[in-house]
This record gives structure tokens, C-alpha cells and sequence, in this order.
């Protein structure tokens, strides 16, 4: 039986908590045996969502085969932060005992207040890295990342990646297998590596307010492993072909083949981060052979 306590405080973000805490249920329902707590300084805590939440404020005996996860509260800043001493002392005890300890999104900071950050690989959301960093400049903080593991410190990025982060736990003490099936009762689309970037290609570009562009890139991303024609993607988005590149690389700064490239080359270094050849990969998405996707990849 593996013990899993989370740690809530006031303003603690639903996903981060409900993320990791149903994959770690789908685990024990599948045979795996976690037990679960829901631990605070106060014996309800409110959600930054507005629901109420039943804690503990007794914490269970842990040993070193168990894990405590600190879910991630509102808030931009980590001035503010709702995490006593008490929590911290027994992050800190855990870990020195041979435990995990684990963070979501801001619960990043308490991993840093209790000493468990400096000299270690860490990360946080992206927009409280800059912050993180400047706190702890000890902490080695890696931008970009949906999550990192050293020496029994495993951090994410915030919101979903905690189930990220519950699902690579799962599979370091059970095997890819076992989070392959709760990945697959949780319906996630694809189990996601750490390295693996927070923001993905189609949000970066998708910030602008032109629906033209939006409609030639609903278009590039249906069939990113296609031929496109120019001709294809103006009459998707009602406009002439000379239009289209003016549009699209005001909206984007990027050219409709560039953001094409972009989609087959994140999707590739996914595939690729699975196991699969780079050969393979590189037709999957759409290329006749490795040598284009090298090409890519390099610049």
C-alpha cells in the first residue's frame, strides 16, 4: 500500500489537486493499492473555484514508499504564500527519511521554503519561473518543462500536468503498463514525457483575434500530414491566396508551410520520445523520408 498525502491550502487550485488525486484512485481501483489523504492546518479548506473541501489535520504515519504531493494555490505571486511551518518541517523530515515529496503549479514554493529546491532540477508554470528562480537561485529551474524529477524532488508545471506527474510516478514504481491503462481510464489523449514543452505549437500561435487565420489553421492542423495547397487554405478561410500569406504571418509570424513544419516537427519529437525511429516518425507526419525532418530539427 502506497500512501499519497496531499497537502491543501486556502486557494488551492481544483485541477491541481483533482488531477493527480484521480489518477492515483484510478491506480488503486486497477489493483495497484494507493491510499489516499487530504491533509491541511484547518479542517476545511477552500477551493479558489469556491468549493469547500474536507481535510484532515491529523497527518498519517508515513514511510519512505510513500509520497506527499503540495497541489498549487491562486495566485500570481508567491508573496503571499498559505503554507505553515509545520507543513514544511514534515516535507522536510519525509524526504530526509527516504521519502518523495512532490509539487503541482505553485505548490513549487513550498518545496522551496522547506529546503528541498537548492542544487536540485525544478520547475514550476510558466508564469512563476522568473519568480521561482529569483527566490531560490540555488534551485536549478528548467523553463518549458511539464515536470522534472531529482533525487526524489519531482516538481510540474501546473494544472493538468499533475496528472502528468501522478502518471510517470505510477509508472516508475509499476511500470509503463499500469500508467498505461490509467492513463487510458483517465481518457488522456497521450502520456506525456517531462520534457515535453508546457505551451504545445497549437497554443502559441492561437493568441491573435483574426478568425480568418484561425480557419487556415483549423484547416493546417487537420491535416498537418498533407500536401496543402495555397488554393486549399483561402478558400477555408475566404480569402484570396495572396491574402492568406499576408494574414496569416501578421497573425502569427510565421508562413502557413512554417506552421505546418512546426505541427510535424512537435508531433515527430513526440513520437520519437516514445520509441519510435526517427525514420518512422519522420513518415508518419508526413515525410517521405528522415532526411526533411533532420533538416527541421537542426535549425
Amino acid at each position: 500500500m502506497i500512501h499519497v498525502v496531499l497537502v491543501l491550502v486556502p486557494g488551492v487550485h481544483l485541477l491541481d489537486l483533482a488531477g493527480p488525486a484521480q489518477a492515483f484512485s484510478s491506480a488503486d481501483d486497477a489493483g495497484y493499492r494507493y491510499r489516499l489523504s487530504y491533509v491541511a492546518e484547518t479542517p476545511e479548506v477552500l477551493t479558489t473555484q469556491g468549493l469547500p473541501v474536507r481535510t484532515e489535520v491529523e497527518w498519517p504515519e508515513l514511510t519512505a514508499a510513500d509520497l506527499i504531493l503540495v497541489p498549487g494555490w491562486r495566485g500570481t505571486a508567491f508573496a503571499t504564500t498559505p503554507v505553515g511551518p509545520d507543513i514544511l518541517r514534515r516535507l522536510y523530515e519525509h524526504h530526509a527519511a527516504g521519502g518523495t515529496v512532490a509539487s503541482v503549479c505553485a505548490g513549487a514554493e513550498a518545496l522551496g521554503r522547506a529546503g528541498l529546491l537548492d542544487g536540485r532540477r525544478c520547475t514550476t508554470h510558466h508564469a512563476l519561473q522568473d519568480e521561482l528562480a529569483l527566490r531560490y537561485p540555488r534551485a536549478k529551474v528548467v523553463r518549458d518543462v511539464l515536470y522534472t524529477v531529482d533525487d526524489r524532488v519531482v516538481t510540474s508545471a501546473g494544472i493538468a500536468s499533475g496528472i502528468d506527474l501522478a502518471l510517470h510516478l505510477i509508472a516508475t514504481r509499476h511500470g509503463p503498463g499500469a500508467a498505461g491503462r490509467v492513463a487510458r481510464d483517465l481518457v488522456v489523449y497521450a502520456r506525456r514525457n517531462g520534457d515535453e514543452p508546457q505551451a504545445s505549437a497549437l497554443l502559441r500561435h492561437r493568441s491573435h483575434l483574426n478568425e480568418a487565420v484561425h480557419r487556415i489553421q483549423d484547416v493546417i492542423e487537420a491535416r498537418f500530414t498533407d500536401r496543402l495547397k495555397l488554393a486549399d487554405l483561402a478558400a477555408a478561410s475566404g480569402v484570396s491566396e495572396r491574402t492568406v500569406t499576408r494574414l496569416f504571418g501578421r497573425a502569427t509570424g510565421l508562413t502557413p508551410l512554417r506552421y505546418q513544419h512546426i505541427l510535424r516537427l512537435e508531433r515527430a519529437a513526440h513520437l520519437i520520445g516514445h520509441g519510435a525511429t526517427v525514420e518512422t516518425a519522420a513518415r508518419a507526419v508526413g515525410f517521405e523520408d528522415a532526411r526533411m525532418l533532420r533538416r527541421l530539427r537542426a535549425r
